[in-house]
């Protein structure tokens, strides 16, 4: 019998946004990470540290910062529920500088009663920022539940609508 193994990696870099943890599977991008994050696993969970398999993932972030990307389409290693898997793909048709609420998720989904399942599924989504969660709001338009800190939220969501460098201040 043979088992399967898995190898992970990782590597810091930094962002506007303070540092980004990058964590590969097998040579795919499975997590990103910021300082402080809520339901960030452990760093031993991260694997060795090797920057090796995040070029293509670090120049593409690099452009993002630089207004010059718009849309990631990098392979991904989404490990989660079958449910979850599903909220994070919606989330990757959200355009960039636009939001959706819970609601509209969970009606896209199928199933506009399920907003509150949605607000779990996005809160832990392991792919932050390339999996843009930070474009989902409350109902009324508030900036309600980022794994990042709502901070982070609003200056991501600035960021992306033009509004300078997506600073408070």
């Amino acid at each position: 019998m043979t088992s399967i193994t898995t190898t992970r990696r990782h590597t810091v870099v930094d962002s506007p946004y303070g540092p980004l943890t990058l964590v590969a599977t097998d040579g795919v991008l499975s997590g990103l990470y910021m300082a402080g994050q809520r339901h960030r696993p452990a760093q031993e969970t991260f694997g060795e540290r090797d920057a090796t398999p995040f070029g293509g993932t670090i120049r593409r972030l690099e452009a993002y910062f630089a207004r010059e990307l718009t849309h990631f389409d990098l392979p991904l290693h989404l490990e989660g529920t079958p449910f979850q898997r599903r909220v994070w793909d919606r989330l990757r048709h959200i355009p960039y500088g636009e939001t959706r609420t819970y609601g509209e998720l969970a009606g896209e989904l199928g199933n506009r009663g399920a907003s509150r399942a949605v607000g779990l599924a996005n809160g832990k989504n392991p792919i932050g920022i390339i999996v843009p969660c930070h474009r989902v709001i409350g109902s009324s338009g508030s900036l309600v539940g980022y794994g990042g800190g709502l901070e982070r939220k609003q200056r991501l969501l600035a960021f992306e609508r033009g509004a300078g460098d997506g600073t408070l201040f």
